[in-house]
C-alpha cells in the first residue's frame, strides 16, 4: 500500500515539476472548441504568449502552464492536457519538420475588437457578436458616426454583418416595409445623414466603407459575413453612380446604373450585374441566394469543403481554415455564397460547394491589411429568418462553422509570414 501511494505521489511530483506546459487539444477530444478560443485570447490579454500549432490536433493552442490558466481552463470547461518540456520540445521539433504539413505560429497580442453595428435592436441577430460573447472576447460597438470620426484606427479588428452599405436597407421593402423596425432604421439612418451633413442615406454609407476600406489599407483586419459583404463591394464600385430607387432616397436610380460601376474598386468581385428591380430581396449576381435553390439545395446536402493549405508556405489560410472538420454544414443568409465566375482572380476560396460553383469563405490582402468574406447569417440556424430568436450556443460549444469566425478573431494576434508565391 505504502509502495502505491509513493508512485502516486511521484507522478503527481513529476507533473507538477515538469509539467510547464498546458496544450489546448482542437481535434475532437475537446469538450468546447469555442470557449477555447477565448481562453487563448484571455491569455494573450495576460501578457503570455500563446503557440498556435497549425494541423496539429486540429489547430491547437499551446502556452506555459501556471495554477491560474488551468484553473481557467477548468472553469470555462475547455479540456486540456500538461506537459513537460521534454514532450513539448519533441512535439515542437516533430512539427518543424519540413515533410509535415504543420507549423507553430505565435500569437503575441490580443487584438483589439470592433463590431459594426446599429445602436437600436435589430430583427435579428449576429453570429460574430453571440460568439464573441459565448467565447468571452470582449468587443466594442461602433457605428457610422464612430467611424467617420475616424476611431477604427484604435482598432485592429473589425466585423461587419447583416449590414447594407448601399442605402437601400437591405432591400426588405418589399416584404417589410410596414414593419415598425423598418421604419424605425430608415429613420435613424436619415436622421444620421442628415446630422452629418449628406444629403441621402446611400452617401454617408459610402463615406463609411471608404473609411473601412483606407482602415484596412493602413493594415487593419477586416471580417464580414452575410449582406455585409457583397453590399460593401456593390457600394464602393457603385461610386458616383445612383443605384437607389426612389423608394430608398426619394429619387430614380441612373437607368445606366450597370454600365458606370467601376469592379476595380471592389475587394472581392467583378463583372457583376446589379439588381434593377428594387422589390427584389436581392443586390446582384454576385450572391448565390436563387441560383442554389433552382439546384435543388437541401439542408440534408447542403454543405461546403475547406481547402487544405500548407501551414508552412501558406500560413496565413491555414490559420483561417483550422478547424476539426474539413466538411462544414451550409447554412442560408441574406448573401449565402458567392458565384465563383464574379470573384475577382487574386482571391483566395477558402471554402467552397464544387456542385454548385459556390464559394463560402474567401479572402484577400489590401494594402497592408487583409479581409475575409464569409457567406451566410448563421452556422448552427440553417435558414434563420427576421425575428427568430438567438442561437444558443451552449447548445453548439463544438461548431465548426462558427470556428471559422473565430479563426479570424485570433489572426490579427499571429506573428505572420508572407504568404509564397
Amino acid at each position: 500500500m505504502r509502495k502505491f501511494f509513493f508512485l502516486l505521489f511521484a507522478a503527481f511530483f513529476s507533473v507538477s515539476l515538469f509539467g510547464t506546459y498546458i496544450l489546448v487539444p482542437m481535434d475532437n477530444f475537446q469538450k468546447n472548441h469555442l470557449k477555447s478560443y477565448g481562453i487563448a485570447y484571455w491569455v494573450l490579454s495576460n501578457d503570455i504568449e500563446v503557440q498556435w500549432l497549425l494541423n496539429y490536433r486540429g489547430g491547437s493552442f499551446l502556452f506555459q502552464y501556471n495554477k491560474q490558466l488551468a484553473l481557467e481552463c477548468t472553469t470555462r470547461d475547455v479540456t486540456f492536457e500538461t506537459l513537460p518540456d521534454a514532450q513539448v520540445a519533441a512535439l515542437l521539433d516533430e512539427i518543424s519538420n519540413p515533410e509535415v504539413n504543420q507549423d507553430a505560429i505565435k500569437l503575441q497580442k490580443a487584438p483589439r475588437m470592433a463590431v459594426y453595428s446599429p445602436k437600436g435592436k435589430q430583427p435579428w441577430d449576429d453570429a460574430v457578436t453571440l460568439v464573441l460573447t459565448y467565447a468571452e472576447i470582449p468587443y466594442d460597438v461602433i457605428y457610422d458616426e464612430e467611424i467617420l470620426s475616424d476611431v477604427l484606427p484604435k482598432y485592429d479588428w473589425l466585423h461587419l454583418h447583416h449590414e447594407d452599405f448601399t442605402g437601400q436597407y437591405g432591400r426588405f421593402y418589399s416584404s417589410y416595409r410596414n414593419a415598425p423596425w423598418y421604419k424605425a432604421e430608415v429613420k435613424s439612418n436619415e436622421d444620421m445623414a442628415k446630422k452629418l451633413g449628406y444629403g441621402k442615406v446611400s452617401q454617408m454609407k459610402l463615406a463609411v466603407a471608404q473609411k473601412i476600406r483606407d482602415y484596412c489599407f493602413g493594415g487593419g483586419f477586416l471580417f464580414a459575413m452575410c449582406s455585409a459583404s457583397d453590399s460593401y463591394d456593390v457600394a464602393l464600385a457603385a461610386e458616383g453612380v445612383d443605384i437607389c430607387a426612389d423608394i430608398f432616397d426619394y429619387d430614380a436610380a441612373d437607368p445606366s446604373m450597370n454600365k458606370k460601376i467601376d469592379y476595380s474598386k471592389c475587394f472581392a468581385f467583378e463583372n457583376f450585374t446589379l439588381s434593377t428591380n428594387p422589390y427584389e430581396y436581392e443586390f446582384s449576381s454576385i450572391d448565390t441566394y436563387n441560383s442554389r435553390s433552382a439546384a435543388g439545395v437541401s439542408k440534408e446536402n447542403d454543405f461546403f469543403t475547406l481547402f487544405d493549405f500548407s501551414a508552412k508556405w501558406d500560413p496565413v489560410p491555414s490559420m483561417l481554415c483550422q478547424n476539426h472538420e474539413t466538411m462544414i454544414k451550409g447554412f442560408w443568409g441574406q448573401t449565402v455564397g458567392y458565384d465563383k465566375r464574379y470573384i475577382k482572380k487574386n482571391v483566395l476560396v477558402m471554402g467552397e460547394n464544387k456542385s454548385i460553383n459556390e464559394a463560402r469563405y474567401i479572402h484577400g490582402e489590401f494594402g497592408k491589411g487583409t479581409w475575409s468574406f464569409y457567406g451566410g447569417h448563421d452556422p448552427e440556424d440553417y435558414q434563420h429568418r427576421v425575428e427568430d430568436p438567438p442561437t444558443d450556443l451552449k447548445l453548439h460549444p463544438n461548431s465548426a462553422g462558427y470556428r471559422l469566425i473565430l479563426n479570424n478573431v485570433l489572426f490579427p494576434a499571429a506573428k505572420k509570414k508572407k504568404r509564397q508565391t
